[in-house]
């Protein structure tokens, strides 16, 4: 999971959500929604960090807009999510997809709680915390250690180490200057 710092929402929702009855089911301007939410994300999920595009996103309402009707227009309540394995069996499916309408803890956009702060990240590529509800929550409401998904991760850290079949990879030991150098400024910045 990743904080988010919302940017300038869309004019186009804006503009909609002044008007009486405006719901997010009629809101027709929703590239517009997409493309901002993309932009603010870096073009990665919200909750599991998988790669998104407007083509694979979900809008997630961070509260349920079923049990907040008030919030469905929101920017700060709306997030881009990835399609969390949309269609298969639920053991599978991770992020919006398994969250439903449950509510979780943390919200990546809060500005005044840092998600990043509450999660640890294991060196097989688990996400946990702990925080006994946030790991309740990161494990069964959103489901970020569904096999793929810890795969994918300890793919990423075994490229970071450098080395492969034996073999170091080119350019090894710039990245790790500039992650020690990237750690140390934000450590300086907590």
């Amino acid at each position: 999971m990743k904080r988010v710092k919302k940017g300038k929402e869309p004019a186009s929702l804006l503009t909609y959500r002044k008007q009486p009855q405006a719901s997010y089911e009629d809101y027709r301007e929703r590239d517009d929604l997409r493309e901002s939410l993309l932009e603010e994300q870096g073009y990665i999920c919200c909750y599991c960090m998988q790669r998104i595009n407007k083509e694979n996103l979900k809008i997630e309402h961070w509260k349920p807009q079923s049990k907040y009707p008030e919030l469905q227009l929101i920017s700060h309540n709306l997030l881009a999510a990835c399609d969390g394995n949309e269609g298969s069996s639920p053991k599978f499916q991770h992020c919006d997809t398994h969250k439903g309408d449950d509510e979780i803890t943390l919200n990546p956009a809060d500005s005044q709680k840092n998600c990043e702060q509450y999660i640890k990240y294991s060196s097989d590529g688990r996400i946990d915390s702990d925080d006994p509800i946030i790991n309740y929550e990161l494990n069964e409401i959103l489901n970020l250690n569904t096999q793929t998904l810890v795969s994918n991760r300890n793919k990423k850290i075994q490229a970071y180490e450098g080395k492969e079949n034996g073999k170091y990879k080119p350019y090894c030991k710039m990245i790790v200057y500039f992650l020690r150098k990237r750690f140390a400024k934000e450590l300086g910045n907590s």
